[in-house]
């Protein structure tokens, strides 16, 4: 099984959701879109097809909304996955976006950025740096591993529910996106998980690995 950090920005750095209800819509669209069966225009967030069967393209092991971009660990689920459920999500979402706020063209930055997770170590290492992101907002430092005050970093991460945190917490959030069974026993418990992540922001290797994990061709 192959692992993919994918991460999808809007164009000229500009933000991708406004408001809640855009933050609501974009995670309906993962996993609606989730699907190699055409999805129709009908269903809305909140109103799923219960007894339409869906074929995954991809498992969705973690993932993170931010204002401006969005990051996602998957592998696929079936051949070609990746790249058609790509497409379905940023064609999606963007024509939401631009029907709702009264725009048009781009609005993503070209195509996603895509980078295998090749190592055991970076793939230890991702699912923490994803969920790590909105630690941006309160504590920017975090990607210097210069965090002085790891209470209040953590307490930060449990007040942002738009990532896959929580849910790895064992506070449900949004369940039915995630694939628990690979990422879950490496995390362990929530107090093993947020023993692993004051260790992660206090590392000075942070900047360097976060680097790779993004950059990486």
């Amino acid at each position: 099984m192959e692992f993919w950090h994918l991460i999808g920005r809007g164009v000229d750095k500009r933000d991708v959701v406004l408001n809640d209800e855009d933050r609501v819509r974009f995670i309906h669209d993962l996993y609606v879109f989730n699907d190699a069966n055409p999805t129709p225009n009908f269903i809305l967030p909140g109103r799923h097809e219960s007894n339409r069967k869906r074929e995954r393209l991809v498992d969705i092991h973690a993932f993170c909304l931010m204002k401006n971009h969005y990051h996602l660990l998957v592998s696929e689920h079936i051949e070609g996955g990746i790249s058609f459920f790509m497409r379905k999500l940023n064609m999606g979402y963007t024509k939401y976006f631009n029907e709702k706020h009264k725009r048009s063209g781009a609005l993503w930055q070209g195509k996603y950025r895509k980078v295998l997770i090749e190592r055991d170590a970076h793939f230890l290492y991702i699912p923490f740096y994803i969920h790590l992101n909105p630690l941006d907002y309160s504590n920017p430092e975090w990607r210097n591993g210069e965090v002085k005050d790891v209470r209040k970093a953590l307490e930060s991460l449990l007040e942002y529910r738009w990532s896959s945190h929580l849910d790895y917490l064992g506070i449900r959030n949004f369940p039915s996106l995630l694939r628990f069974d690979v990422l879950g026993p490496l995390l362990g418990t929530r107090k093993d998980c947020d023993g692993m992540v004051a260790e992660i922001i206090k590392s000075p290797d942070l900047a360097h690995s976060s680097e790779l994990l993004e950059y990486k061709n």
